[in-house]
């Protein structure tokens, strides 16, 4: 049975802010602001919570291909959407910022990179701008796909799937280690890969649990969105996230949690009100980890 709002909360998230609290299930973000009639996908908030980013694979006004869009805080309401100077004529999708607030990461198949979709990162400069593009490496990325980057709560460790580093099949989870220098060293995210498609993970309560993308077939509906938690150095027994449009039908992906209010998990899907148009972003309560640490995050 699909749960329904009460028709307060209804209301209440028709006019979102991302100050909200008491969410009942899950609230609508920036209905027509950041959740339009086109697709919206993976919302970022920066940790001083005063803009969000997110990527489009059809919002007109942009430079081409899929790009990347940022919307501000005015009071309590996101407003003055705006496509980043980051964009090209390319792909550029998946973004992150840093636990620091310093980087926003994203994937991109830009003209230079080692092939496919590549990992990057620009700096945040003071003056709410960006710095160049930089790609990430040959320790990440390789000629296959690379997406969805997620940096661990310390800045030491690179959660990301990728097609190009072997693994079960198709796309994986794979967690990379900060050197110094460059992430490197990818290894397999232990106990969640399969022959199937595992993409866009998000670690919970510092690596003690993991939500991530499941598919048969990353580029094609349904996708839907799992929870596990850490037991002795691995991830097991995953359980589909407890969302009414997360079912085996649906396709729910994108999840970030929010680095202002960790309490609280931004995520992609279709819901059946309140709906802005094809895939928008919603907010809802993060699960609750209660694995334990031995799988670092």
């Amino acid at each position: 049975m699909i749960r329904r709002l009460p028709l307060l909360a209804l209301c209440t998230s028709l006019l979102f802010a991302p100050t909200a609290s008491g969410l009942a299930e899950f609230g609508i973000e920036g209905m027509g602001v950041v959740s339009t009639p086109a697709n919206e996908v993976r919302g970022t908030v920066s940790p001083d919570g005063q803009r969000i980013i997110w990527g489009s694979t059809d919002r007109p006004g942009g430079a081409g291909g899929w790009d990347l869009w940022q919307a501000t805080l005015a009071g309590t309401r996101w407003s003055d959407p705006r496509p980043l100077p980051l964009n090209t004529a390319a792909n550029e999708f998946d973004p992150f910022f840093s636990p620091d607030g310093r980087w926003l990461y994203f994937f991109s198949n830009r003209p230079g990179g080692r092939g496919g979709d590549d990992l990057y990162r620009a700096a945040v400069l003071a003056d709410g701008g960006f710095g160049p593009a930089q790609n990430l490496g040959a320790g990440v990325n390789t000629r296959g796909d690379e997406w969805a980057p997620t940096v661990s709560a310390d800045g030491q460790r690179l959660l990301f799937a990728s097609n190009g580093h072997g693994g079960a099949g198709k796309h994986d989870l794979f967690v990379a280690r900060w050197d110094g220098q460059a992430f490197v060293d990818p290894t397999p995210l232990p106990g969640l890969n399969t022959t199937a498609e595992e993409f866009d993970a998000a670690w919970l309560g510092d690596g003690r649990a993991v939500v991530f993308a499941r598919s048969d077939d990353a580029a094609r509906a349904p996708v839907r969105l799992w929870v596990a938690q850490c037991r002795q150095g691995r991830y097991a027994d995953a359980q589909p996230l407890a969302l009414s449009f997360n079912g085996e039908a649906d396709t729910t992906l994108g999840p970030v949690l929010d680095a202002n209010k960790p309490g609280e998990l931004l995520v992609s899907g279709s819901a059946r009100a309140p709906r802005a148009g094809k895939l928008d972003i919603y907010r809802m309560k993060a699960p609750v980890a209660t694995g334990d640490d031995s799988c670092g995050g």
